[in-house]
């Protein structure tokens, strides 16, 4: 049986491109279903993040993030996007992008885009760009994009995370019936996978962002 896996994250959450590497290692050649979910760290109107600006956020990247991108062998940036875009328009691209049969690419497309090549994801020109590399309608991409036809889609999906998964943090992978929250080793995530055809046992929590944008 096929086991169902659900990634709940955030396009500009570090901690979450980060886990990608040791999941994906986890998963290959392994019977499993994964679906992406959306999680917006700080939706507008909040105040969007700005870690250029703020010690604290530049501390934490010495501190935490570059050695943990060292340690698992990813490569990423700090983003010269200053502040950090909001990520509503992208995950609305990414509604459109699963319904044409392309979530899982587009997920992977954009947090590279912002990781790596320090893209501002959260213009509809770029988001455009990358849909097109994906092979798909650009036209279509960006007239959906510009008239909110994922909005309410989007907004559903925080729904669900916020009030019915209840998650908090990301990024939050729900394996099965096992929680894991944060940056986990391919061998807590393979170990994981494995409790699902026997006895669960409790997870430790990895570094991730929370709700407040704390990272």
């Amino acid at each position: 049986m096929t086991l169902q896996i659900k990634v709940y994250s955030d396009f500009v959450c570090p901690f979450c491109f980060l886990a990608k590497a040791p999941f994906e290692e986890a998963i290959k050649g392994k019977d499993v279903e994964v679906e992406w979910m959306p999680f917006e760290l700080r939706p507008s109107p909040a105040p969007k993040l700005d870690p250029w600006n703020d010690p604290s956020k530049l501390q934490g990247w010495k501190s935490y993030i570059t050695p943990t991108a060292d340690k698992l062998g990813v490569d990423m940036k700090l983003p010269r996007v200053s502040p950090h875009p909001y990520t509503g328009v992208a995950f609305e691209g990414y509604h459109y992008a699963k319904e044409q049969g392309k979530g899982n690419e587009y997920m992977n497309r954009v947090f590279k885009a912002f990781f790596q090549e320090e893209q501002n994801i959260g213009e509809i020109e770029v988001l455009t760009k990358i849909a097109g590399e994906l092979g798909l309608d650009e036209q279509a991409f960006r007239d959906a994009l510009q008239a909110g036809t994922y909005k309410e889609t989007q907004q559903r999906a925080l729904q669900h995370a916020y009030e019915e998964a209840r998650i908090t943090g990301v990024p939050t992978f729900v394996i099965g019936d096992e929680r894991v929250q944060g940056v986990a080793s391919k061998e807590m995530f393979e170990k994981v996978l494995s409790q699902q055809i026997g006895n669960s046992a409790s997870v430790p929590e990895g570094l991730q962002c929370d709700i407040d944008g704390n990272c």
